[in-house]
Order: structure tokens, then C-alpha cells, then sequence
């Protein structure tokens, strides 16, 4: 019985990998879904000018949001990269939904980022 608690003791813990790949990924996924929300916005607002209103408008400040959210989540994932990764690709689907092809560059890296694993 205390050669298993021996064995036991000497077992070395696994340290976390840096998970950098990961967070290049994620801010280069934050950045082009941020660009994607800028002219989404521009399109709302030439459509509210012409319209009188535009829901164009709140689906851009959706897309800030969950690029803002996919930039933290990314940046998160060192600390558990299940969770947070799993995160990081809800926001990129989340972007996808609210600007559609304006945020499918920031949805692809998002989905990229979410789903590597070493």
C-alpha cells in the first residue's frame, strides 16, 4: 500500500501548452470581425438614411459585442481550452448570424481558434 502511495507522489504534473497559436488566431478573428461591424454599421446607417430606419444598425452593435467576446474568450483560453474554446466558436456563430457575410472572415478565424486543440 505505501509503494502506491510512492508511485503516486512521484508522478510529475503535465504543464498546460502556451496556447499561442490559439490567441494569434482569436485577435486576428476579433480584428476582422470588428472591420466587418464597422461596415455593417456604414450599411445600416446609408439604409436608415434612405429608409427612415435600419435594423442593420443592431445587428452591427451585436457583432461588436460578440467580436469584443471572441477577443476575451481567446485570450481566456490558456486557462481552460475546452470551455473557452468552445466559447470562442459560439461567438464566431453568433457573428456569423448577426452580419452575416460581413463577419464570415472573423467567423472562420473564430471557428479555427475554437476548435484546435494540441
Amino acid at each position: 500500500m505505501e509503494d502506491r502511495i510512492e508511485n503516486i507522489s512521484s508522478i510529475t504534473k503535465v504543464e498546460p501548452t502556451p496556447r499561442t497559436t490559439e490567441l494569434i488566431i482569436g485577435i486576428i478573428g476579433s480584428i476582422f470581425g470588428l472591420i466587418g461591424a464597422v461596415f455593417a454599421m456604414f450599411i445600416g446607417a446609408l439604409d436608415a438614411s434612405f429608409n427612415g430606419e435600419s435594423s442593420i444598425i443592431g445587428l452591427s452593435i451585436g457583432a461588436f459585442v460578440f467580436s469584443i467576446l471572441g477577443l476575451i474568450f481567446s485570450i481566456m483560453i490558456r486557462k481552460n481550452h475546452k470551455i473557452y474554446g468552445a466559447l470562442t466558436l459560439l461567438s464566431g456563430v453568433c457573428l456569423l448570424i448577426c452580419i452575416s457575410l460581413f463577419g464570415s472572415i472573423g467567423a472562420i478565424f473564430f471557428g479555427i481558434s475554437g476548435i484546435v486543440r494540441k
